[in-house]
């Protein structure tokens, strides 16, 4: 059986690792390529950053970013974040990205997943989806869930998979933040529709949350970032209790 992963989330902004609720009342937690190189030390399985600087400063000093973290990491990341063509999503890979993650960009353009997976192979390219649960419906959503698409997440998710994805992270917008668990029923009707991975995103608050996910709700990966930027557990204290649950992971 492959291993269940544990990745932690880091949102960069001007090289800088920051933590907020919806962006806003950001506050510094540490350089990106210390704290990543902190996390891989402790046994996460991969990482994850995403640029939340909107301008072209910001995306000049994240492409010098990745180039540190790929020369400082050994441990695969992804980076997302403002990747809106195949230029964008060309120059983080060749500066030593792992894989990259695309949102709205691929709701706009859906043929951006096939151009990036013709390109450098579906396991580069991660498509993160938002969803929002109205009526029993999960609707796609973009900008950080406040726009609503007439995406449904199940459909749109089987159609990044054969467009060449390589996998899903998708986070509930109704569970984001609330740190009161995932939306398990969700995740395992999902994770049975699709052949690719599954990273779940969002509504961690404990280690239970995460076991819940990764054994009810048939994910692949859990992705957290409070948890760990604020010392609430670490990565291999996690790992052991998830361990203990007999939930296979790497220690």
């Amino acid at each position: 059986m492959v291993a269940k992963r544990i990745i932690p989330c880091l949102d960069v902004k001007d090289g800088r690792t920051v933590k907020g609720i919806n962006f806003v009342g950001l506050q510094d937690v540490g350089d990106a390529v210390e704290l990543g190189r902190h996390y891989a030390m402790q046994g996460a399985d991969e990482l994850v950053y995403l640029d939340i600087s909107a301008s072209y400063e910001g995306r000049h000093t994240f492409t010098a970013l990745v180039e540190r973290i790929a020369q400082n990491i050994n441990i695969p990341f992804t980076v997302g974040g403002g990747i809106s063509c195949m230029d964008d999503a060309a120059r983080l890979l060749d500066a030593g990205a792992d894989k990259i993650s695309i949102n709205s960009a691929a709701v706009r353009n859906p043929e951006l997943i096939n151009e990036i997976a013709s390109k450098y192979g579906s396991q580069f390219v991660v498509l993160a989806i938002d969803a929002k649960q109205i009526n029993g419906v999960w609707h796609v959503t973009t900008h950080g869930g406040r726009q609503l698409t007439e995406k449904e997440l199940y459909s749109w998710a089987k159609e990044g998979q054969e467009r060449g994805a390589g996998e899903i992270l998708f986070t509930s917008m109704n569970h984001d933040g609330t740190r009161q668990g995932y939306p398990c029923d969700t995740f395992a009707a999902l994770a049975d529709s699709l052949s690719i991975p599954i990273i779940a995103s969002g509504g961690a608050g404990c280690v239970a949350d995460i076991a819940d996910v990764l054994t009810r709700g048939k994910a692949d990966a859990a992705l957290a970032a409070s948890i760990f930027h604020y010392g609430e557990i670490t990565v291999n204290e996690l790992k052991r209790q998830l361990n203990n649950q007999n939930i296979n992971v790497r220690l």
